[in-house]
């Protein structure tokens, strides 16, 4: 199976920070066991939640944009994905969109390093 965005990203702006899902989003992955993914509609997102004082070089909503909006769903969702799986499911996006190996692997190490707490948390 290869890895591919199957709908285009359809959502609703809501306030300075969140987007909500206006259609389901579907992803086909080759991590682990997950298969395709179907995020309904209505679930919420930040898309990347990188610090604002990084946001010149890494926006919230940048090539990986969709990347993260799974990344977020998998998190916010227990059980469906461990947090090695979800984060690798956001690096494969990321491949998948064209996104540059440097900003690739920045992003990835930072969630591999940072995202224990939203993990647990399921991104309160």
């Amino acid at each position: 199976m290869t890895p591919n965005f199957l709908t285009p990203l359809d959502l609703e702006y809501l306030d300075g920070r969140n987007w909500r899902l206006i259609t389901e989003f579907d992803y086909t992955t080759n991590v682990g066991k997950l298969g395709t993914l179907h995020i309904p509609a209505g679930t919420l997102t930040d898309f990347a939640s990188v610090p604002k004082f990084l946001w010149n070089i890494f926006p919230p909503t940048g090539q990986y944009g969709k990347a993260a909006v799974l990344h977020d769903y998998l998190y916010r969702t227990p059980g469906l994905a461990t947090r090695k799986e979800a984060d690798d499911v956001f690096y494969e996006g990321m491949k998948v969109l064209g996104v540059g190996w440097r900003t690739r692997w920045s992003l990835y190490t930072a969630v591999r390093l940072f995202g224990g707490v939203a993990y647990k948390a399921g991104l309160q």
